[in-house]
This record gives structure tokens, sequence and C-alpha cells, in this order.
């Protein structure tokens, strides 16, 4: 099942949703960004717990804008899950199958294969109440697919445990997502989770969409300065000057070949570069290359972090290497020209 958003407008006091966007059959497409971007809004859209101003939302050309929840043929998980704490888990996956009045043996068979599915083979009985939160947010899920919808949203499902049951529970949702193939739209603001499980991400500030691309493209190629800086650790050395012609660009850090120009950009421009692909010289003349002063370093067994003050800028560099460079010293780095892009703070269309 595919879904459009063609156009999706709404107004809501001061902040102003605009956004497209279309999801193939069968992905895993992630919405990320801070809190107050739209992420919740656009997946309630869907949902039709919330109407848009203008716009329409199709799932395999159908547009379904006029239709209520209930006959959108979604499923959905709530941040907070949204369980029935009176009933038990048998009777919380069982809920949606009995208000559509499907047969006492339908329902036994579903909630026995979708408890199986989530690995909560035995937990027929218990009290969501007492439940662990990554258990209740099993239930929740088991819950949302049981009716198989044909469209299945997420929001923010992991923001309430902590750090290492959402690592094994992400893993769990891209393990059953695949295995139903169902189409999935999934909120978050935490980058290491969308990079993690997605098909494509869309990165989303201020009501938009600002970049919609698979996870290795927004990491090493970034189109956008807030993607850039909001997807991992990453440089951002404002442009003085721009030669297109010589793919070269003057800044603090001095003159830098870029393998990368955007061609419509508008307002100030930066040479964007990961941490990881600055390599340490020996200083010698080579293009590309930087000095400055240790400001910062962190060793953390298998790299170090390192912040280095170049003129009146902070480059921050991940090195690999055993090196015993420590706070104060002078270091000289490089960086190849494919690894700098020249983006700015947003383009024309």
């Amino acid at each position: 099942m595919s879904i459009n958003l063609k156009s999706i407008y709404r107004k809501i006091d001061e902040f102003t949703l605009q956004i497209s966007l279309e999801v193939k059959q069968g992905e895993l497409v992630s919405l990320l960004g801070p809190s107050g971007c739209g992420k919740t809004t656009t997946l309630r859209i869907i949902a039709g717990f919330e109407m848009s101003d203008r716009g329409t939302v199709s799932l395999n050309g159908r547009d379904i804008a006029h239709l209520p929840p209930e006959k959108r043929d979604v499923g959905m998980v709530f941040q907070d899950y949204a369980l029935f704490p009176h009933m038990t888990v048998y009777e919380n996956i069982a809920y949606g199958p009995r208000l559509r009045k499907w047969d006492k043996k339908r329902i036994d068979d579903s909630v026995k294969r979708f408890l199986k599915i989530v690995h909560l083979e035995g937990f027929e009985k218990r009290k969501t109440e007492n439940l662990s939160g990554g258990e209740q947010q099993r239930v929740a899920l088991a819950r949302a697919l049981v009716t198989e919808p044909q469209l299945l949203l997420l929001d923010e499902p992991l923001s309430a445990l902590d750090a290492k049951l959402r690592k094994s529970l992400r893993k769990e949702i891209r393990r059953i997502q695949q295995e139903l193939k169902i189409t999935t739209i999934y909120v978050t603001h935490d980058q290491e989770e969308a990079l993690a499980i997605s098909d494509r991400i869309a990165v989303m500030e201020g009501g938009k969409c600002v970049q919609f691309d698979r996870p290795e493209i927004l990491f090493r190629e970034p189109s956008h300065l807030f993607s850039a800086g909001f997807i991992g650790n990453s440089n951002l050395i404002e442009v003085q000057s721009l030669n297109r012609a010589e793919s070269e660009a003057e800044t603090a850090i001095g003159k830098l070949q870029v393998g990368f120009i955007s061609p419509n950009m508008i307002g100030k421009a930066f040479v964007f570069f990961r941490p990881d692909k600055c390599l340490k010289t020996n200083g010698t003349g080579s293009s590309n290359t930087f000095s400055g002063v240790i400001v910062d370093d962190e060793y953390s067994g298998t790299h170090r972090s390192l912040e280095i003050k170049v003129e009146d800028v902070i480059v921050k560099a991940l090195l690999f290497d055993n090196s015993t460079c420590k706070m104060g010293d002078t270091i000289h780095l490089q960086i190849a020209p494919e690894d700098c892009r020249v983006i700015s703070e947003t383009t024309s269309e």
C-alpha cells in the first residue's frame, strides 16, 4: 500500500505545516526532526485524527481525507501506547477485531499469531499495567497490527524506554515490518533510530520537509544546512567567497577544494564535512590542509574526538589511529575535496 500526501497545508496558531510526501509500498519511512517541527501533526492528518486545511491524503490512489479514522484501514501506535490498563494482554489485542465483529475463532487465531510475532506468548492473561515498558510497547504494536491494516503509523514509540531497550526494540519493529511487508511511517526525533531502521527519511524543520532521501545519502550528501547539522556530527564552515569554476571555497580555515556545490543556494553558504573524514598529516604543503590547536580531547578506546581551534573556528575531528596528541598540541589535518560539500541555509526550487 502506497501513501501520497499532496500539498498538505495546516495552520495551527503561529505554526504552519506544508508538506508533500510519497511513501512506496512496503517502505519504512521516518519523519525526523526536533519537537514542534510538524511530525506528529503530519501523522495525525494521515490517521484522520486531525484535518488539513487543504491538500489530499491518498492510499493507493484513493483519497481518504474525508474518511473518519476507523474507516482508513490504518494501525497506529501512540507515544504512550494508549493501552487499556483494566484489560489483559489478550483483551487489548483482541479489542479491534471485536469492534469489527470478527468471529471468535478468527479473533483467537489472529491474537495468537501476533502474540508470537511480538514474542509475548504466555502473556495472554496478564494485565498490561503489570508489564514492563518494553512489553507494553509490544502489546501496542500487536494491537495495531492484528486487524492487518494497510498502513502502520508509529508516533515516537520508543521514547519512554531506556537506551538499551530502545535499540533492541527498534530491531524488532524493523523485523516485524519487513516480515509483514507493511508500509510504515515512523515518527522520531532520534537521528540514530531513524538512520538504523528507515528505508528513507524525511527531515522536517518548521513545518516543512527539507530533505527526503535514503539514510546514507542524508548522512554523507546532505543538500540542506539543517539536514547537515541535525543528522550526525558535522563541520559547517562559513564560506567567505566561492569560485564555482574552480570548485574552491575561501573560508576562515583557508581555501578548500570541494567536490560538490549546491546549484540553487540562497543565503549564507557553508562547507560541510564529517569529522571522521579528517586525516592527520605531517603538515607539508598538500591541498585542503589546515593546522590548529587541540582545545578538547575525548578518548573512547576506538577513536579520539577532538575539537581543534583553527583561527577563530572550531573544527571537529574523529581520529581512529593511536596518536598521542593531547590538549594544547598543534595538529595538522587534511580533508579530501570529495568529502567537502558547499550547501546553504536554504535553496530555491
